[in-house]
């Protein structure tokens, strides 16, 4: 791809970040006229009737701003790379626009969730393609990472699902992600990576005006699960861009992360019916437990503030920290991997401990739906 100047790049960030704008706003007068909207009931974290399906704002942004990049390159293997993300995008987003319209099987979606991870790994393959090593893993290793990277994208897709559940929350959580991973590309020197990253804040930020603080439209599956493959493939792209630590990305989302893993397997631990819909999330145990949608923002925002950053900064403080080294013991600390373990293992301790809280101070009628 040719280097574009900064000023090119902030058109087209401002171009992107216009159309998520403009087609959020057509979002909220269609789901009135089709009457696409989420009441309030036991399951859900809000108050008032509240459209749905906004998130088709950041899909148009984001196939809009694929469109620049794929006409700003030349012939060859990156505009394959372009295609095979807006192809897996606009495949997840359908599914979600669907099920959001009249409902979806849960097979369904998953098929076409395991398809679009394929597409990105078997056609581009982002997740995988400039990763130090895998052309010499061999087969095995070769069909482990490509297991791996199915999974992790498959995974992000549904847990940034199941984290879209009151105001704001997925929307600044992915603003953080993309901004964060943005600017440690800058600090190496990767400015086309970090601006394709700044379209896919754009498209993000053009929405968060219609749903925080107090939310006009919800992002819908159409939105929630295309932004969740979006988050994936930025942090595929960041492992796979030195010298910038390999487990950056991976720490960045933690928040997202650990609260929706050590819900699932919570879940599975004591019987529940995992698959089923329920409130059992760290944030969903907050908003009913007093606070507003925005106090509970704002508690995801201080650990990503006051936890994250400082430990991203600390393991990217040295020009090509991530330079894969050797002995493997060196790798570890260089590639971000303690950090990313001593990091996880403090936000599960602090979901544990979050959920404790929550359970003496919620009410008794909040606290009976822990069984279901």
């Amino acid at each position: 791809m040719a280097a574009w100047s900064i000023s090119a790049w902030a058109a087209a960030t401002f171009a992107v970040l216009a159309v998520s704008a403009v087609v959020t706003w057509w979002s909220v007068a269609y789901a009135h006229r089709r009457n696409l909207i989420d009441h309030p009931g036991q399951r859900r974290s809000h108050v008032v009737p509240t459209p749905r399906g906004g998130g088709i704002g950041i899909v148009a942004a984001t196939v809009f701003g694929n469109a620049i990049v794929f006409l700003s390159l030349g012939e060859g293997y990156e505009r394959l790379n372009v295609l095979a993300l807006t192809g897996a995008m606009l495949a997840v987003a359908a599914v979600g626009w669907v099920d959001d319209h009249r409902g979806l099987s849960a097979r369904v979606r998953l098929a076409v969730h395991c398809l679009a991870a394929l597409l990105l790994i078997g056609v581009g393959p982002l997740m995988l393609g400039a990763a130090s090593g895998v052309a010499n893993a061999g087969i095995f290793g070769l069909a482990l990472l490509v297991s791996m990277a199915a999974f992790g994208v498959v995974w992000s897709i549904n847990l940034h699902n199941f984290m879209d559940g009151i105001d704001g929350l997925l929307a600044m959580q992915a603003m953080y992600v993309f901004c964060v991973l943005a600017a440690l590309c800058i600090q190496a020197d990767r400015l086309t990576e970090a601006g394709r990253i700044a379209l896919c804040a754009a498209a993000t930020l053009g929405f968060v005006p219609f749903n925080f603080p107090r939310a006009r439209v919800f992002m819908g599956d159409v939105g929630s699960g295309a932004l969740g493959l979006l988050i994936a493939v930025v942090i595929g792209w960041q492992i796979a861009t030195l010298p910038i630590a390999m487990a950056s990305g991976l720490i960045a989302a933690s928040a997202f992360l650990v609260d929706a893993t050590a819900t699932l397997v919570s879940r599975i631990l004591r019987g529940r019916r995992w698959y089923s819909a329920h409130r059992e999330h760290l944030y969903q145990w907050l908003a009913r437990s007093g606070r507003s949608h925005a106090q509970v923002v704002a508690l995801y925002a201080g650990w990503n503030l006051l936890m994250v950053t400082p430990v991203l900064w600390w393991i990217n403080r040295v020009p090509g920290a991530a330079v894969v080294p050797q002995p493997a013991q060196d790798f570890f600390v260089k590639s971000g991997t303690q950090a990313l373990l001593a990091v996880y293992a403090l936000a599960v301790l602090v979901w544990i401990l979050g959920k404790r809280y929550c359970l003496k101070h919620a009410p008794r009628r909040a606290r009976g739906l822990r069984a279901q």
